[in-house]
């Protein structure tokens, strides 16, 4: 076939699923975290037959309740990027480099991570339940950063916007999704305070991204997130390192929100594996 042919020839369904996420745009990284929402909390219903009637908050709950219904999200994801070819792109190095000062989101949670860690009464929480939360931590920590830091980052350099848009969309969207445990009965206060938080862990998550130059590390960190606050919460143990280690989240919202003044540069190509080229006022 020559080249003319080739041009004028149609697209087949594959190619052109392909050439509509690969232009990016703000609003596919919407639709994407929308739908991708949708589709996880309908996915939960799959295991409510097999689910009985678990004690709260132990580990056969913590299967049914968040390590099913996550583990089938994450494989919704890899299924999405496997469709694109994108995987390789996602996991591979980022187009663009990190500022040294980015290593201080690093610093900030995984500290807080490890005095929650520290502090926790293990006797009291069981083995059990901390094991089924370290599962949970690993696939909410995959599942959420493909979406955020991996698909949404991606959608947005490949359409040209900047590193801060970049930020502040993943970070957006990824608090947007905690808003819906409106839903499942928390007040309104509480999940305020919660979209605060998740949003600025979202900036840190995103600087984690930058400065280590691999998704797998802002997954890592944040798997060791979500088990470390809830873990805490209900089985805290006692004394100053229990204390201190409460203000993890008055910590993490107080850095993410100021580094976004600090956020530079942009990836110069649509494709997400082009080389950098940072602003001047880097």
């Amino acid at each position: 076939m020559s080249d003319e042919t080739r041009d004028i020839a149609p697209r087949s369904p594959t190619s052109r699923w392909r050439a509509f996420w690969e232009r990016g745009r703000w609003w596919k990284a919407v639709v994407l975290v929308v739908v991708y929402y949708v589709l996880y909390q309908l996915g939960g219903f799959l295991f409510l037959p097999f689910r009985g009637d678990p004690e709260p908050g132990s580990a056969a709950a913590m299967l049914f309740d968040y390590i099913l219904p996550i583990g089938f999200g994450g494989v919704l994801l890899i299924a999405f990027g496997l469709s694109l070819g994108w995987l390789r792109e996602l996991f591979g190095r980022q187009p663009i480099k990190g500022r040294g000062w980015m290593w201080i989101a690093v610093a900030v949670v995984l500290l807080f991570n490890a005095l929650r860690f520290a502090s926790l009464d293990y006797a009291a929480a069981g083995f059990d339940v901390v094991a089924a939360w370290l599962v949970a931590g690993l696939c909410i920590g995959f599942a959420e950063e493909v979406l955020t830091r991996g698909y949404v980052v991606t959608l947005m350099r490949k359409a040209g916007h900047s590193e801060l848009a970049t930020a502040l969309v993943s970070a957006a969207l990824f608090a947007a999704m905690h808003s819906g445990n409106l839903l499942e009965g928390q007040s309104l206060i509480a999940t305020a305070i919660q979209v605060v938080y998740t949003f600025a862990f979202g900036i840190c998550m995103y600087l984690t991204l930058r400065v280590t130059g691999h998704l797998i590390w802002p997954i890592l960190l944040h798997a060791s997130t979500d088990p470390s606050i809830y873990l805490l919460t209900e089985h805290p143990g006692s004394g100053p390192l229990t204390t201190f280690a409460g203000f993890g989240n008055i910590a993490v919202i107080l850095f993410g929100l100021v580094a976004i003044v600090f956020i530079r540069g942009r990836v110069a190509a649509s494709a997400g594996t082009a080389s950098p080229a940072l602003e001047p006022n880097k």
